[in-house]
């Protein structure tokens, strides 16, 4: 009898491993998934992301983001720490997107404490300096890529709004949108903040 029991629970055990492997290529097919990902990002590409934020910067796109036929690169420095939020979005202390232009890569954008293009501070940015942002990207077929920028904390003196980026063929150059994210806004060549009114 007792050994009776012993072959049923071999048996079912015998079982139980057969149903495990049928399910185990896809398991690891789903969990190796991300790796192909990472390796993904071409090593001159990284390289060039890297000369703009450091070595800790993660690509985040790459190809013709703008859609104006050029090969641009959009890459972060994420916010350390565990700062996990159930909001959409990637935690990051500064943003690039670089461009390939004359043979070298040049950035035509920068978001830090402030939002930047090569004319200056863009509309809509916050007075005071931000430490960290909330990124949501998308890539439009028609628009290009298109950036939303929203402050983890409140700014000094200001308000938590999300600020709106994407590439303006008139213009040639990444410019903030305004409140309906339809209408670019200009820019402004310096920022006249609290500190610098104390001088």
């Amino acid at each position: 009898m007792k050994n009776l029991s012993l072959i049923a629970l071999a048996g079912l055990v015998v079982m139980a491993c057969a149903a495990c492997g049928g399910s185990s290529p896809t398991g690891k097919t789903e969990a190796a998934s991300p790796a192909p990902a990472a390796s993904a990002i071409p090593a001159d590409i990284q390289a060039a992301a890297d000369a703009s934020l450091g070595t800790d910067t993660d690509v985040l796109a790459f190809g013709d983001l703008a859609k104006n036929g050029r090969k641009q690169v959009l890459a972060v420095n994420r916010v350390k720490g565990n700062q996990q939020s159930a909001a959409a979005g990637t935690l990051v202390s500064r943003v690039t997107v670089i461009e390939f232009d004359n043979g070298a890569w040049k950035e035509i954008f920068r978001c830090d404490e402030h939002l930047k293009n090569a004319e200056g501070y863009m509309g809509g940015t916050p007075l005071s300096p931000v430490n960290g942002w909330r990124l949501q990207y998308e890539q439009n077929d028609q628009k290009g890529l298109q950036m939303y920028f929203t402050p983890i904390a409140k700014p000094a003196g200001g308000y938590i709004q999300t600020i709106g980026v994407r590439w303006n063929p008139q213009v040639k150059r990444y410019q903030s949108l305004d409140r309906t994210y339809e209408h670019f806004l200009g820019e402004v060549p310096t920022l006249e903040t609290p500190e610098s009114q104390l001088h």
